[in-house]
């Protein structure tokens, strides 16, 4: 005995399309709900498409159209989802060079679409496979090798030159570089200088010792090395305690030329200094020292010293810091580029670090803008020689 096919009504058919449309062109979904095969419905669905199912007339055109715009909207809601997502990681590549968007359509390219990234970058896709197809460009390997050399330039100078001075320290090696490119190499990857902080001074002029009058009134520029120093104490603390520095500095190669460290502030700290210039220099009797009015340069000491080589004396006005202006300067060098970014345990540990800097970096490697971009110790000898 065959089995005997159930028969539905126009009526059922029409009402199980429009469970289609609710359920959003789940057919699947819809013959669930209906308690009817899948195929049935399936082929009810096909029918109602082609017009051709009774009762349904007037329901294909709609249901197609909304079949077709529900496709569209979720594909543009994709594609709004996917330019949100870029942008919020690949907004500053829009202003670089074409290069740069390229290499970062390459990094992204398993992310998004590569007609998205290129329609949102301002570039075509076909140039973007060409530049693909070259690989990396002369002028992107040469960047690459500029920075690194920035770089390293930037720590041997221990991050204080800025683009001017960090463009002449490497063209002294023998680099060729513009100040554009070291400028816009230090920008793109962060490479500041370190920044002064601000220190006390030491100086004690409540006292009532002899002082001697001021000789340079400001007027620092010297035609030779020898004809003027100028000195001062500053301080340095370390866990152990304040350790003391004397430092004796000339006026024409900015060389320090002696300096002194103890735990203590004394007159002899000052005498060291000035007997390590002397020792190191042997200067003539025209040579001015200059100094403030620190009880330390007032002392006995230091004046036997003055008067047993025939230097001439000379001190500050009162609480005048510009008066001693170049080995100010020089504190301010130290601290910044050496003493305020360490945390020193000991004062041997300090020691150890400062005399380094001053005879390894200031002196010998440091090039200065007031000295036509050389080092103290270059200043020197280009004088020696020409003297010769």
């Amino acid at each position: 005995m065959s089995k005997k096919h159930k028969t539905y009504t126009a009526e059922f058919k029409a009402e199980a399309i429009k469970a289609i449309e609710e359920n959003q062109g789940n057919v699947s979904e819809s013959a669930r709900q209906l308690g009817i095969s899948m195929q049935t419905l399936s082929n009810w669905n096909n029918k109602a498409k082609a017009g051709t199912l009774a009762g349904t007339k007037q329901y294909s055109p709609d249901l197609n159209a909304l079949l077709e715009e529900n496709k569209k909207l979720k594909q543009q809601l994709k594609i709004a989802e996917m330019e949100r997502e870029f942008f919020k990681k690949g907004s500053s590549v829009l202003c670089q060079r074409k290069s740069v968007r390229y290499a970062y359509m390459k990094q992204k390219r398993y992310s998004f679409p590569i007609t998205l990234m290129a329609r949102l970058l301002h570039v075509s896709v076909s140039c973007f496979y060409d530049w693909l197809k070259r690989g990396v460009s002369k002028r992107t390997i040469q960047r690459n090798q500029q920075t690194i050399l920035v770089k390293i330039a930037h720590e041997e100078t221990r991050q204080s030159y800025g683009y001017i001075r960090l463009t002449k320290y490497l063209q002294a090696q023998g680099i060729k570089m513009s100040m554009y490119a070291v400028r816009q190499i230090k920008a793109l990857n962060h490479l500041y200088c370190k920044r002064h902080k601000r220190f006390k001074r030491t100086t004690n002029s409540d006292h009532n010792r002899a002082i001697y009058e001021n000789l340079l009134e400001q007027q620092f520029s010297m035609t030779r090395p020898n004809q003027a120093w100028s000195s001062d104490i500053t301080y340095i603390w370390t866990v152990e305690g304040w350790l003391y520095l004397a430092a004796v500095k000339d006026l024409y190669t900015k060389q320090v030329v002696g300096y002194s460290l103890n735990e203590r502030m004394t007159a002899q700290l000052v005498c060291n200094a000035l007997n390590m210039a002397i020792h190191n220099q042997k200067p003539t009797k025209e040579l001015i020292v200059h100094s403030d009015r620190g009880s330390q340069y007032c002392s006995h000491e230091y004046r036997n010293i003055l008067e047993q080589y025939g230097f001439q004396g000379s001190m500050s006005k009162r609480g005048d810091c510009y008066d001693n202006a170049p080995i100010e300067s020089f504190w301010g060098i130290l601290k910044n580029e050496l003493v305020h970014h360490y945390n020193y345990q000991t004062r041997e540990e300090a020691k150890a670090d400062i005399i380094k800097y001053i005879e390894l970096f200031y002196n010998h490697r440091r090039i200065q803008k007031g000295l036509g971009f050389k080092t103290p110790n270059q200043m020197a000898e280009d004088f020696y020689k020409l003297a010769a």
